[in-house]
């Protein structure tokens, strides 16, 4: 089975971390689900990452609607295959992460609606 990469947001927001941590959650209770370091990502400023990054598709976990992750992508010429925007996903439930450290009751709810997002776009990609 293909694998199916999630680069999540590094943002110093609550909703950074409830990305990350999501994240972190679909890699670990799925073999097929890999993660992308946007530090480094970023940083790779000669693009020798660029090949690995176009070898899987890959899911864009924003957590605010700077799009950070789409933009630093985009800006390297990486095509993602979907995008989850932490904000969007969050806005109509009665729960908003506060801390940009500590999740929380309310945070692992948070985390729990974002990854329901992210599992229902991994399985679109499978098809």
């Amino acid at each position: 089975m293909e694998k199916i990469a999630l680069a999540s947001c590094n943002g110093m927001s609550p909703n950074g971390l409830v990305s990350r941590v999501a994240n972190g959650d679909c890699k670990a209770e799925m073999e097929d689900v890999i993660s992308i370091c946007m530090g480094s990502t970023s940083a790779d400023i000669e693009g020798a990452n660029n090949e690995m990054l176009k070898k899987f598709p890959i899911i864009a976990i924003n957590g605010c609607a700077g799009m950070c992750v789409n933009k630093i992508l985009e800006a390297k010429g990486i095509e993602v295959a979907d995008t989850v925007a932490v904000f969007e996903v969050l806005e109509d439930s009665d729960f908003v992460a506060v801390d940009p450290f500590r999740l929380g009751e309310v945070g692992e709810e948070c985390v729990k609606l974002v990854k329901e997002e992210l599992k229902n776009k991994i399985n679109e990609i499978r098809k």
